[in-house]
């Protein structure tokens, strides 16, 4: 099944721009856009009855802004009785992809997601993107970040390869090993005081990663694909990574959730606060515990 890359809108400038971005997606691979609102409010109190003639009418000029810049683009639009946050997920199951737009970010609070960001982002099934106004998407490497390896490693580097290959960018696959628990600290934990050691750990990560991007390295033979190990704390790493020349920053968030949980992970918490590109957040099954 061909799935749609899809895009929640609302007339927002932070709608816009994840619109504008899912656009370029769908047009780089050869997907087309599905428009999404959904019109019933999800305020604790009641307030002006929502219209959904409205919602209609958003759709129609968001559709329309959309064609004009990009006319060989198949575009289709849905309103969606239901809240935002419901509507979203239930689609996002559909998407190839789930676009959504970010409150903007600041040096101190970073991303703002807001009320439905988040829930869509803890419990889609599959892969969000989160996209800020003025997002800088124009580097040349998709940086993915791997913790888990094996099956669970593959859904990042699906997402990542398929994002890298239309855009003729490299694949910068990081793994942080150490877990240095402090963001401001590197003090080395003491059974790697000693430096053969460390030699000896950091030589066993690197080969665990090379081997587990070995098929990659083979299916996709003319994407440069780049092998990161590094030591420390994954987030800051991670971010250190993104912060150069990354068009996007994978990470992965982990199912094996409580159903009414928020929580997506430090690491994905704090690329979706604190990167500067765009974030995809895939969700993968850790299995093994």
């Amino acid at each position: 099944m061909v799935r749609p890359i899809t895009v929640g809108a609302d007339g927002s400038p932070q709608s816009a721009a994840a619109v504008e971005w899912a656009a370029r997606e769908a047009g780089r691979r050869g997907l087309g856009l599905h428009l999404v609102h959904a019109w019933v409010d999800e305020s604790l109190y009641m307030g002006t009855v929502p219209d959904g003639g409205d919602g209609e009418r958003l759709l129609a000029e968001v559709a329309r802004e959309v064609c004009a810049r990009h006319p060989d683009l198949a575009v289709t639009t849905e309103l969606l009785a239901e809240t935002a946050t419901a509507g979203l997920i239930e689609k996002a199951d559909a998407a190839e992809v789930m676009v959504l737009g970010s409150r903007g970010r600041t040096p101190v609070m970073g991303f703002l997601l807001g009320s439905v960001g988040l829930p869509v982002v803890a419990h889609s099934k599959r892969p969000v993107v989160l996209v800020r106004a003025g997002t800088d998407d124009e580097g040349d490497e998709v940086v993915v970040g791997l913790r888990d390896l094996g099956p669970p490693g593959d859904a990042l580097l699906g997402l990542a390869f398929a994002s890298a290959v239309p855009r003729g960018a490299a694949v910068r696959a990081v793994r942080v090993w150490g877990g240095a628990p402090s963001l401001f600290g590197s003090d080395l934990p003491e059974n790697l005081e000693d430096r053969d050691a460390y030699a000896d750990a950091e030589a066993r990560e690197t080969a665990a990663l090379v081997e587990a991007l070995a098929p990659w390295r083979l299916q996709y033979p003319d994407v440069p694909l780049i092998e990161d190990v590094r030591f420390g704390n994954a987030a800051e790493e991670l971010l250190r990574a993104a912060s150069v020349s990354a068009a996007l920053l994978v990470v992965g968030r982990r199912t094996n959730r409580s159903l009414l949980s928020m929580r997506v992970g430090s690491v994905a918490h704090a690329a979706l606060h604190h990167a500067p590109s765009p974030v995809a957040v895939v969700p993968y099954e850790r299995h093994g515990g």
